[in-house]
C-alpha cells in the first residue's frame, strides 16, 4: 500500500498512469507495470459516479427540471460521504483518490449549486446575480484548498475530529439550495425574491470559507450504547420515511436545524479549546517549577 501511494506522485519516469508501479532496477516491460488491486479502483469509481450526478444536476437545471437537479446534488453528497468510507474499509486510500475527490467536490458542490441557483432565479438580478454565483463557487474552492492543506497537520488533538472549520462542501451545497426547497414546497416563484436569494447565497458562501467551527459528525455512531440502538434505528427509519413523503419540507427543516446548530458547535469548540489551553498552561507552569525546586535543593546545603 505504501508503494502504491508513493508511486502516485511519481512522474519523473514517464509514468502516465497514477496506479502504475516503477522499479528503476528492472528494465523489462513486465517489471515496470503491475496489476492494480481493485480495492484502489473501487472508491474512485464511486467518486466518478458522484461527479456524473453533479454534472447531471447542471443539465437538469438548464432544462428547467429543478426537482431532478436537486436530487442529483443530494445523490452526489451521499456518494461523497460513501467513497471515503469505502476506501478506508477496503484499505484503498491513495493520493490519487484524494485529489480526484477534491476536484469532484468543487464541481459537485461549488460549480453545480452556483449554476443551478443562477438558472433558477439569480439570472433575474443581471450581472449582480452572476457575481453572487461566482463568489459562492470561489468560496467553495478556497475552502477545499484550505481543507487539503489542513490534512498535512498530524498533531491536532483528537477532539478536533468532531468539528469542521467552516461549513463542509456537501453541507454548504445542500444548505445554499434551501430557497429552491421552499418553492418546491409550495411557495410561489417570483423574480422579486432574487435579492433575498443573493443575500442568502453570499451568507452561506461566507460561512463556507469562514473559520467558524461546525459539527463534523465523523465520530458519531462509532460506538452506540445498547440502550440507544433501537431508538436510533426507529429515528432513522422515521426520518427516511418523512424524507421520501415530504422531501422538500424535510430538507428545508434539516437546513434550518443545521444552521441553528452552528452557535452550539462554536461554543463546544471553544470549551474544548479552553480546556486544552488550561492543560498546556499547567504543564508549562509545572515545567518551570521543577528547575526551581532543584536549584533550591542544590543551594540550600551550601547556605547552611
Amino acid at each position: 500500500m505504501q508503494d502504491d501511494e508513493q508511486d502516485l506522485g511519481n512522474q519523473d519516469h514517464g509514468i502516465t498512469n497514477p496506479f502504475q508501479s516503477f522499479d528503476p532496477e528492472d528494465n523489462s516491460s513486465k517489471g515496470r507495470f503491475k496489476a492494480v488491486p481493485f480495492r484502489l479502483i473501487a472508491p474512485n469509481l464511486v467518486t466518478l459516479v458522484a461527479l456524473c450526478a453533479g454534472l447531471t444536476g447542471i443539465r437538469m437545471a438548464v432544462e428547467g427540471r429543478f426537482e431532478l437537479a436537486l436530487v442529483s446534488i443530494a445523490a452526489a453528497a451521499f456518494l461523497d460521504g460513501v467513497d471515503g468510507r469505502i476506501a478506508r474499509l477496503l484499505k484503498g486510500t491513495s493520493r490519487f483518490g484524494a485529489e480526484l475527490d477534491s476536484l469532484t467536490d468543487f464541481v459537485n458542490f461549488g460549480v453545480a449549486p452556483a449554476l443551478i441557483l443562477h438558472v433558477w432565479i439569480l439570472h433575474a438580478f443581471d450581472t449582480i446575480g452572476w457575481i453572487g454565483s461566482l463568489l459562492f463557487a470561489i468560496a467553495m474552492v478556497l475552502r477545499l484548498a484550505r481543507f487539503n492543506v489542513a490534512l498535512d497537520d498530524k498533531h491536532q488533538p483528537a477532539w478536533k475530529k468532531d468539528f469542521f472549520v467552516g461549513i463542509p462542501a456537501p453541507a454548504g451545497a445542500l444548505v445554499v439550495l434551501a430557497p429552491i426547497y421552499l418553492e418546491l414546497s409550495g411557495l410561489p416563484h417570483t423574480d422579486l425574491a432574487a435579492p433575498l436569494v443573493l443575500a442568502y447565497t453570499l451568507l452561506i458562501a461566507m460561512l463556507v470559507v469562514s473559520t467558524v467551527p461546525t459539527f463534523s459528525g465523523k465520530t458519531v455512531g462509532l460506538k452506540i450504547p445498547r440502550a440507544h440502538v433501537v431508538p436510533l434505528i426507529t429515528f432513522v427509519v422515521a426520518l427516511v420515511a418523512v424524507l421520501f413523503s415530504y422531501p422538500w419540507i424535510t430538507l428545508t427543516v434539516l437546513a434550518i436545524i443545521y444552521l441553528a446548530s452552528i452557535p452550539f458547535a462554536r461554543r463546544a469548540w471553544h470549551r474544548h479549546n479552553g480546556a486544552d489551553e488550561e492543560m498546556t498552561e499547567e504543564s508549562e507552569n509545572a515545567a518551570e517549577l521543577e528547575p526551581g525546586v532543584k536549584r533550591e535543593n542544590e543551594v540550600g546545603p551550601e547556605g547552611v
